[in-house]
C-alpha cells in the first residue's frame, strides 16, 4: 500500500487570510487520519505565509503522529527541525515571490550547502527527503549527500497533457527506478489530483504521495474526511 501524506498548509492559508484563530490546521489532523492519511505534512516557510511556528510546535507534540516538516534549507529552519525532531523532513527550494514551491532542488549545484544540513538533521533522528525533479544527476547527488528519501516533483506531469505528460510520466518512472536501485526511498508529490494520481500510483517504486492543495480544494465541496478518503480509494484501486 502506498502511504498518503496530507499537507495541511492551505487550511492555515484560510486562517491567515483573515488573521483569525480559525480554522486551526491542527483540527484537521484527526479528520485526515480518519479519512485514511498515514502522515501529516506542513511547510514552515521563511515568510510564514501559512503555517506558523506555534503550529509546528503543536504538531510535533502530538504523540504518535508521523509529521513531515517541509522546509527551506536555511540555518533557521534546520535549527527548528533539530529542536522539534519530526519523524521526517523534506528539503525544498523556496523563494519569497513564488505562489508555491516550483520545481525541485538543485542538489548537484548546492551539495556543499546541503550535505551539512542533511547530516545535522539525520543526527537528530529526522529522516531527510530531497524534493527534486526526476533527473538522474539530482537523484545520484541526493544519495551522495546522505539523504534517505527523494520526493520526485510531479508538478510538470500534473500541468502537462498528451504527449508531454506521457514523456514526463516516463521520466518519473525512470527516476523512481534509479532511486530505488541505489538505495533511496521514493516519494512523489506536487499538483496531484484525483484524475492524475492513479498513473503515479502505478509506478512500483513509489512508496508515498504527499498531497495538499487538491484535498483542501475538494474538501470545500464534500468535507475533509471524504476528500482524503477519495484519494485513498483511488490509490488503492
Amino acid at each position: 500500500m502506498i502511504h498518503l501524506g496530507v499537507n495541511i498548509d492551505h487550511i492555515a492559508t484560510i486562517r491567515q487570510a483573515r488573521g483569525t484563530a480559525y480554522p486551526d490546521p491542527l483540527d484537521a489532523v484527526p479528520v485526515c487520519m480518519a479519512g485514511g492519511a498515514d502522515s501529516i505534512t506542513a511547510h514552515l516557510r521563511e515568510d510564514r505565509r501559512h503555517i506558523q511556528d506555534h503550529d509546528m510546535e503543536r504538531l510535533a507534540a502530538i504523540e504518535g503522529l508521523h509529521l513531515n516538516m517541509e522546509m527551506g534549507v536555511t540555518d533557521e529552519m534546520v535549527a527548528i527541525c533539530e529542536r522539534l525532531r519530526p519523524a521526517a523532513c523534506c528539503l525544498v527550494p523556496e523563494k519569497r515571490e513564488e505562489l508555491t514551491t516550483e520545481g525541485g532542488l538543485d542538489v548537484v549545484a548546492h551539495k556543499a550547502r546541503l550535505a551539512p544540513a542533511v547530516a545535522r538533521l539525520s543526527a537528530a533522528g529526522v529522516r531527510v527527503s530531497m524534493f527534486i525533479d526526476p533527473i538522474p544527476e539530482q537523484i545520484r547527488a541526493s544519495r551522495e549527500i546522505g539523504a534517505a528519501v527523494v520526493e520526485l516533483h510531479t508538478g510538470h506531469y500534473a500541468n502537462y497533457s498528451g504527449e508531454a505528460q506521457a514523456k514526463e510520466l516516463a521520466a518519473l518512472a525512470d527516476g523512481a527506478k534509479l532511486a530505488s536501485d541505489i538505495g533511496l526511498i521514493v516519494h512523489a508529490g506536487h499538483g496531484l489530483t484525483i484524475e492524475n494520481t492513479p498513473a503515479i500510483c502505478a509506478i512500483p517504486e513509489v512508496e508515498e504521495l504527499n498531497i495538499g492543495h487538491a484535498i483542501v480544494a475538494d474538501a470545500i465541496f464534500k468535507g475533509l474526511q471524504q476528500a482524503v478518503a477519495d484519494f485513498r480509494a483511488v490509490m488503492v484501486r
